[in-house]
């Protein structure tokens, strides 16, 4: 009869997830991942695979994770372009009081791994097409609401703000001004005026 597994499978995958986040995939070790998560290698890999399986696991709780945030943020405001204001907002205070050289989990992968990973280029491009999705249904509300331009090209303007959502992330972690940020918002939440 085969041993039951001694530690909680999810809380071991959000261990391993704040570790890769943390570090990257390159700098974290099996070792690493393995005192982290309080269990010997090989019931880690009984459990994972190997630490490719392990991040890719990972990347994929992060990425839902991600994802349900984005769409609450997006509910806090009956006003589509003041919702789209706050996730903005939210992420500049996220950066402000959290770990801001720490960036986003899938965009740190985009740049890691992507380039030489058709697995995780994939991954990365999924989660941005899906929250660039759940931008444009939030658009198409407004449009149908009145709030938005009918006119206004919503698919254009969700790539744009998503692309905006990625160079944002990546520039918080050098902690730019607070006046260059509030101009960028600004600039780039004016596509849904």
């Amino acid at each position: 009869m085969a041993r039951p597994r001694e530690f909680d499978k999810e809380a071991a995958l959000d261990t391993a997830m704040q570790l890769f986040w943390r570090q990257g995939y390159e700098a974290t070790s099996m070792n690493e991942l393995a005192a982290a998560i309080g269990i010997q290698k090989p019931s880690m890999y009984a459990a994972f695979g190997d630490k490719k399986e392990l991040f890719e696991a990972a990347l994929r709780r992060y990425n839902q994770q991600h994802a349900s945030l984005i769409r609450g943020r997006l509910q806090y405001a009956e006003s589509v372009r003041e919702s789209f204001r706050y996730v903005f907002e939210q992420m500049v205070q996220d950066a402000a009081v959290g770990e801001s050289s720490r960036g986003c989990f899938c965009i740190n992968t985009l740049v890691e791994l992507a380039p030489h990973d058709p697995r995780f280029e994939i991954l990365t491009r999924e989660h941005q097409m899906y929250l660039t999705a759940v931008f444009q249904e939030h658009m198409n509300r407004g449009v149908q609401s009145g709030e938005l331009r009918a006119d206004l090209n919503v698919e254009t303007a969700a790539r744009a703000l998503m692309l905006h959502m990625i160079g944002l992330t990546v520039m918080l972690k050098s902690r730019p001004e607070s006046s260059w940020i509030e101009q960028s918002l600004h600039t780039i939440l004016s596509v849904l005026e």
